[in-house]
């Protein structure tokens, strides 16, 4: 039966082995010899141990990284072919000055003595040897030097758990961990009651050691403590100004800035920040994290004006021409803005000027007074707006075309004459001119070139150089009687006619029938004499419009039935009548 048991027993092996035969032809060996023998290799960031060794891996490049604390780490990619051995032979130099405490000790009794220890980090830059090289306590000591303070330790090995603890260090005490990594894959936390407290007084007299020492049985592993600086110049500035930050760290292997992410151990870089901003530096390395912070205030505050100046302009309009319009200077300044816009005219320049010239919303006729608002709003990257606002106020009116109310002037038979050029404009036609002058002299706001023209004229009895200076004479007193209320001679020219264009006898008879001051019936039955009286005239055009007067002889008169009579009236009755 025994024999049976064992024939079956070794069947079975044999079959094992014949399929993993296939398996372990197809991988290579990588063939690892190192100095110092404490180096620790790891292959792809998996931990397979301290000193010489031989590690089966799958084809392919692989990156082996070999590190030991206090020295300068190699790695390298290899590229590894089934069934063949690469060989790497691999020498670390030191680096790091001599170093002092105070220090802690970490003693890490730990299987398997090839476990990775890991320090304030998992990278296999915080890696700081394995187990083995800390657990001896005794003449020749294997020892795990750190600062004081709180570290977080992380034990790896490939095939193992991994398995994270944060622990105290003290000065001149020694923490003792007894532990058993348990194969698989997974993280596993250490309970804090697991490690022992000792103190160890000796380690006040380590001063300017090496940080790396090994001997022929002792090793001895100096973790340095990291430091960190960063400072910001200026610490304060305004809106889309910059900071330069300076920074310097020591013995950290992780080195990040807030907003900046991963950087060099020392260096400095321009910001710009849109607010108030502090920045902090996180230094990480085997000896522990340190942060720094460097603030820098953001002033994002704006300071703008705007006014208006002045502050009412004048608008006046007559007609369909504007006479008066005056203008206002919006002038506007700010400042921690960089971008600043005007209403009705887009972006503008920081600081500037403008002259407006508005309209007034109201068309319709009328007395205008109207306030319009300008707005100015300055803003920053910084996410400052302020919105400032200056009033302009619009006065004046809205008049209609004046009017120039054109009417000929009519004069009794052979006035003026000779002996009295200065007789013979009745008080009827001083009245259509004195209304004439009034609507002229508003006219000329309206049109400044405006001017009137005066053509005299005579009826056909006399001479016609008798008729042509009485025709002078009655332009010249018309022109006088117009300059005396107020309308400037240069506006005034005149042409004397005398007989020599009058008005057709069928133009009279359509102007009476359109007049509307009604003639009397025995006038109109004196066609003659009726004619004569129309021809009795000043006519006036209003130039350059071209609007002539209106030809209507004044019936309704009191002193018609003078101007009418086809006798020379006698002087005295002119006279009273002037």
């Amino acid at each position: 039966m025994r024999t049976h048991r064992l024939t079956v027993v070794v069947a079975a092996l044999v079959i094992l082995g014949l399929a993993a035969a296939p398996a372990l032809a197809q991988q290579g060996t990588l063939k690892v010899k190192v100095k110092p023998k404490t180096a620790y290799t790891l292959v792809d960031d998996h931990p397979f141990g301290q000193g010489n060794r031989s590690i089966r891996l799958d084809p392919g490049s692989h990156t082996v990284s070999i590190h030991r604390y206090g020295h300068k780490p190699h790695v390298q990619q290899v590229d590894i072919r089934a069934g063949e051995t690469t060989e790497l032979n691999i020498t670390l130099d030191p680096v790091g000055a001599p170093v002092s405490g105070p220090w802690g000790r970490l003693r890490l009794r730990v299987n398997p003595e090839d476990t990775a220890v890991f320090l304030n980090g998992t990278s296999p830059q915080f890696l700081v040897g394995c187990t083995g090289a800390t657990d001896t306590n005794f003449i020749v000591k294997q020892e795990l030097l750190v600062r004081p303070g709180t570290h977080t330790l992380t034990l790896a090995l490939e095939g193992y758990q991994t398995y994270t603890a944060t622990v105290e260090v003290r000065a001149n005490e020694r923490v003792e961990l007894r532990h058993t990594m348990q194969p698989g894959s997974g993280q596993q936390t250490i309970p804090s009651d697991r490690w022992v407290r000792k103190d160890e007084d000796r380690l006040r007299n380590l001063n300017n050691i090496q940080r790396e020492k090994t001997g022929l049985a002792s090793m001895r592993a100096a973790v340095v403590g990291v430091t960190a600086q960063l400072a910001a110049n200026p610490a304060s500035l305004r809106c889309g100004d910059s900071s330069r930050l300076r920074w310097s760290s020591e013995e950290a292997q992780v080195i990040e800035i807030s907003g900046l992410g991963q950087v060099n151990p020392s260096g400095e870089q321009l910001v710009q920040p849109t607010q108030t901003t502090t920045y902090e530096l996180r230094a990480a390395g085997p000896g522990g994290v340190e942060t720094a912070t460097a603030t820098v205030n953001v002033d994002a505050s704006i300071e703008a004006s705007l006014r208006a100046s002045p502050q009412t302009i004048r608008y006046r309009k007559l007609g369909d021409r504007i006479i008066e319009h005056s203008t206002s200077d919006l002038n506007w300044s700010t400042s921690n803005a960089d971008k600043v816009t005007l209403d009705r005219f887009g972006d503008v320049n920081s600081s500037g000027a403008r002259t407006v010239r508005p309209e007034p919303r109201q068309s319709a006729e009328g007395p205008v007074d109207e306030t319009l608002s300008y707005t100015l709003t300055a803003s920053n990257a910084c996410g400052a707006e302020v919105i400032r606002t200056a009033t302009l106020r619009i006065t004046g009116s809205i008049e209609p075309k004046p009017e120039v109310v054109l009417h000929s002037v009519f004069f009794p038979t052979d006035y003026p004459d000779q002996r009295h050029p200065n007789l013979g404009l009745l008080g009827s036609q001083r009245l259509a001119l004195t209304q004439l002058a009034q609507g002229f002299l508003s006219y000329l706001e309206y049109d400044p070139d405006a001017s009137l023209w005066l053509e005299a004229h005579a009826d056909e009895r006399a001479s016609l150089d008798y008729n042509r200076a009485l025709s002078e004479r009655r332009a010249a007193i018309t022109k006088q009687f117009l300059v005396d209320a107020g309308v400037p001679a240069g506006r005034i020219q005149s042409d004397a006619l005398g007989e020599e264009q009058p008005l057709e006898r069928s133009f009279v008879q359509t102007l009476e029938e359109a007049n509307p001051f009604a003639p009397p019936r025995r006038r109109l039955r004196a066609r003659h004499g009726n004619w004569l009286a129309h021809n009795r005239r000043v006519d006036i055009v209003l130039r350059p419009a071209g609007d002539t007067s209106l030809r209507y002889f004044p019936h309704a008169a009191d002193d018609s039935r003078i101007l009418w009579q086809v006798p020379k009236p006698a002087r005295r009755v002119v006279e009273q009548n002037q």
